[in-house]
């Protein structure tokens, strides 16, 4: 049995920033760092939005820059996955990979969320040269360009609006012959010059030398007028929704019908006392790493309250 003050679970913006506040006042905080280290801000091509890097900086390099912060403080760092949690009991338990335990006075979950894909292959040969989920961490680098957009729902709308304000067309890819929209995101869709709407299609695949450069769509799959369709593109947006990676917790925390942690107001804490949530596992609409950074101090501060009233 390992027994924490402060336990963290999660390697993106929240957890590593959370980590740096903890560690920092004296929580000795304990890093579990999941299944993908740096978490999904390492699917994107570069960082631009993100203050303190006036060039730029490569994901990898940015959350390795704060893994390293976050070390120099005295947080230790676990590679594995959280297999089972009881915040039925405290000091809670935590359990990675189905052997090591760990008790802990205060939890903060930082899990993430993950953008949903299509599931054709190449959407992961492309990830990252071209496939985005987050139209405002990289549409700045197809500014002039051309891009397509997949979703009819609100977000998709918002992403293709945001894209059309740098990019030379926008094609939105639609498998249905409607939008799902709301009305007032519909209308801004379909009255936007730059923005084509391409009902009734699915993409098959794509295609491009070592980058995206186009998509190979079908129109009215499985009807008599079937038909194929390639269009050139640039970049290719996922806009069909994210799930937060909170499976693990329903049984104790409250969440909303999509799966995010319900906190409390603005504040980090959740329904349990001394479990709290940070990132895009509570955050259902911004999505920024640098939103996710500030809730992972808001996390930490909340812990350290919460573990000095004991």
């Amino acid at each position: 049995m390992n027994k924490v003050k402060c336990l963290i679970i999660g390697s993106g913006p929240a957890g590593y920033t959370a980590a740096i506040y903890a560690s920092r006042a004296n929580l000795s905080p304990v890093l579990i760092e999941g299944p993908q280290l740096g978490g999904q801000l390492t699917t994107t091509t570069e960082v631009e939005n993100f203050p303190g890097y006036p060039d730029g900086v490569e994901p990898f390099t940015m959350m390795d820059d704060m893994r390293r912060q976050a070390e120099r403080f005295g947080t230790q760092f676990v590679s594995g996955i959280v297999t089972k949690v009881d915040f039925s009991v405290s000091p809670k338990k935590v359990i990675v990979e189905d052997e090591i335990e760990y008790e802990a006075d205060a939890v903060i979950i930082a899990t993430g969320a993950s953008a949903k894909y299509l599931g054709i292959e190449s959407e992961r040969t492309y990830r990252g040269r071209g496939v985005s989920a987050c139209a405002t961490c990289d549409g700045f680098f197809y500014r002039k360009k051309t891009v397509a957009v997949v979703g009819g729902g609100d977000t998709a709308c918002e992403e293709a609006n945001y894209l059309a304000g740098l990019c030379e067309k926008v094609y939105m890819i639609v498998r249905k012959p409607y939008l799902r929209a709301s009305e007032i995101m519909q209308q801004r869709v379909l009255n936007n010059p730059k923005i084509e709407v391409l009902f009734e299609h699915n993409t098959v695949q794509l295609t491009g030398e070592n980058k995206v450069q186009g998509a190979d769509l079908v129109y009215r799959k499985g009807e008599p007028d079937e038909a194929m369709r390639h269009i050139d593109i640039d970049g290719f947006f996922l806009a069909i929704g994210h799930h937060p990676n909170t499976g693990l917790f329903k049984e104790y925390l409250n969440c909303d019908a999509e799966g995010y942690i319900i906190v409390d107001g603005d504040s980090p804490r959740t329904n349990v006392p001394g479990v709290f949530a940070a990132g895009d596992c509570a955050d259902p609409h911004y999505r920024q790493a640098v939103v996710a950074a500030g809730s992972g101090a808001k996390a930490a501060i909340e812990a350290d309250k919460y573990i000095k009233s004991l």
